[in-house]
């Protein structure tokens, strides 16, 4: 690997894992439920970069409640627009009984070379700022 640059970036990655609740929630709400097992579920989830502040695991997770109700909106958004589907007494409990929060400190960027391009998926009237 010596012959490979090895940069890492100024920022930590959060990754949400659903659990099995959320799962159930789905099979619940569909009126046709996709075949889907839990491993299906748990394979291709959004990593979040935060800053490099954070200090481990602990960290990560108060990190995470301070804006859990955004992380847990987008998710269900993610899968039904329709609110009305939605659990509708959501709480922070709730939130850790669906999601597993997976906290890495060492982000590798192998393509150092190319310049990072950002889209931005919000409007205007869409704006919910994370902490």
């Amino acid at each position: 690997m010596n012959n490979y640059p090895r940069f890492t970036i100024n920022r930590h990655l959060i990754i949400l894992m659903p659990k099995q609740p959320v799962l159930d929630w789905i099979m619940r709400v569909d009126p046709n439920p996709p075949s889907l097992t839990l491993e299906q579920l748990r394979q291709e989830q959004n990593a979040f970069l935060v800053h490099d502040a954070l200090d481990g695991q602990q960290d990560a997770e108060k990190w995470v409640k301070r804006s859990w109700q955004v992380f847990f909106e987008g998710y269900l958004n993610e899968w039904y627009t329709v609110e009305s589907w939605w659990p509708q007494k959501r709480t922070y409990k709730m939130f850790k009984d669906w999601f597993e929060v997976q906290y890495h400190s060492m982000v590798w960027d192998l393509a150092a070379r190319e310049p990072i391009s950002y889209d931005d998926w919000d409007s205007p009237d869409d704006e919910a700022p994370l902490n």
